[in-house]
């Protein structure tokens, strides 16, 4: 999905949510179009609450993840670092392996024929 449309959509849900919330919380006459002196209160203070409590869980967020990004960052430095140590034992073990080889060859060449 397009991140635009994402972020598009992410934002009308969290909006449909706080429109929910506050109006369910602060609307109680429906007796006219215009919202009471203390519902209009009561609206204003529950969506300045939210946003303030929005606001605090993303500073939360960014801060933790922030930390385990650099957690991560390091594991896979240090993953890399043994990676890279296992290459250079690489060609040692291999000219190991070839040594018995060579043995071999020069057995079967002193046996008669």
């Amino acid at each position: 999905m397009d991140p635009n449309l994402r972020n598009l959509k992410d934002f009308l849900t969290l909006y449909n949510k706080i429109t929910e919330l506050c109006f369910g919380r602060c609307v109680d006459n429906f007796n006219g179009r215009v919202l009471s002196n203390t519902e209009n209160i009561c609206v204003n203070h529950c969506v300045n609450k939210f946003a303030r409590f929005n606001q605090a869980m993303m500073k939360v967020y960014v801060e933790v993840q922030t930390q385990l990004n650099q957690k991560r960052l390091k594991e896979l430095e240090e993953q890399q670092k043994l990676l890279d140590q296992k290459s250079l034992q690489l060609p040692i073990s291999t000219t190991e392996q070839s040594a018995p080889l060579r043995t071999d060859q020069k057995i079967t060449e002193n046996l008669p024929a």
